[in-house]
């Protein structure tokens, strides 16, 4: 991937509706590279899909956060599907260093996410956890 393909990812981030022709201005280029770079960056596995974020999507969750989770032992993988059972989780991430998952939580009101908070810290295995709250997105993806 080069300087081009980048800077065509990142017009698509900023509109992924944006027609050939307005990325072919904003970009220098012709239509025709623009079309072929999006369909190479595509057959390559770059560019997985196209998406639309609703204002709905965002405000179903007013309550958001990462719980950071150290596990006891080899209990990774059960831990995992059980996080995979809430409905509060939207995301998680193995990670290296301290914490060996890192799960996004979504929830309607700080109660709620207490509440999800608390029965993870139940989960055999769980050794310590670490939660930040979201306060605000400044960009993503």
């Amino acid at each position: 991937m080069d300087k081009t393909d980048e800077r065509l990812i990142a017009a698509l981030r900023h509109d992924a509706r944006a027609s050939l022709s307005d990325l072919a201005l904003q970009l220098n280029l012709s239509r025709t590279t623009v079309r072929a770079r999006i369909e190479r960056l595509m057959q390559r596995g770059d560019i997985l899909g196209f998406t639309v974020t609703l204002k709905e999507d965002v405000l179903n969750d007013p309550v958001r956060g990462l719980m950071m989770i150290e596990i006891e032992g080899r209990g990774a993988a059960r831990i995992t599907r059980q996080l995979q059972g809430l409905k509060q989780v939207r995301a998680i991430h193995s990670t290296n260093g301290r914490w060996d998952l890192i799960v996004e939580l979504g929830t309607e009101t700080l109660e709620d996410l207490d509440h999800a908070l608390a029965r993870i810290r139940l989960f055999e295995g769980v050794q310590a956890s670490e939660t930040s709250l979201l306060l605000s997105t400044k960009k993503a993806t």
